[in-house]
């Protein structure tokens, strides 16, 4: 039996996807990390099925959209959990793969290691955090003290 996989699509969330925080812009990596990524991933996590994110579609990226999205899921998930679940897809741009995989995600290991929480600009509802102490997801609460 062949394994299953859970899609996300970027273009269906944005075809113009914005900047890395709420507080700059619509359509930011924060917001599709705390709308879409994050329960995806989660529910995929949990299944143990691969998460496939296609990047194809939108006009472009800012680098720190793509950067605060996946970031946000390494900080919460842990670098092991993130790569042995998420492909990310790109023919159109594929340098996009590349700065993920060796930039986004051993930077953002190192702020979860070193618990250098990410900022976030506006209160998200709950989301999922994985707890290495008793291995399971839980959900997160923060709110924003700015």
């Amino acid at each position: 039996m062949e394994e299953q996989k859970v899609s996300i699509v970027i273009a269906d969330y944005s075809k113009s996807p914005g900047p890395r925080y709420c507080r700059q812009g619509d359509d930011s990596g924060e917001d599709f990390y705390h709308k879409v990524l994050n329960e995806k991933f989660k529910n995929a996590f949990e299944q143990k099925l691969e998460l496939e994110v296609n990047l194809d579609g939108p006009d472009g990226y800012a680098s720190s959209f793509l950067d605060e999205a996946f970031g946000n899921l390494v900080f919460d998930f842990g670098l092991e959990n993130v790569q042995s679940r998420i492909i990310i897809v790109s023919n159109e741009e594929p340098e996009w793969i590349e700065m993920i995989e060796k930039e986004t995600y051993v930077q953002w290991e190192i702020r979860r290691k070193d618990k250098q929480n990410p900022t976030k600009t506006i209160d998200h509802e709950a989301w999922w955090r994985f707890n290495f102490a008793n291995n399971s997801t839980e959900r997160q609460i923060w709110i924003n003290k700015n």
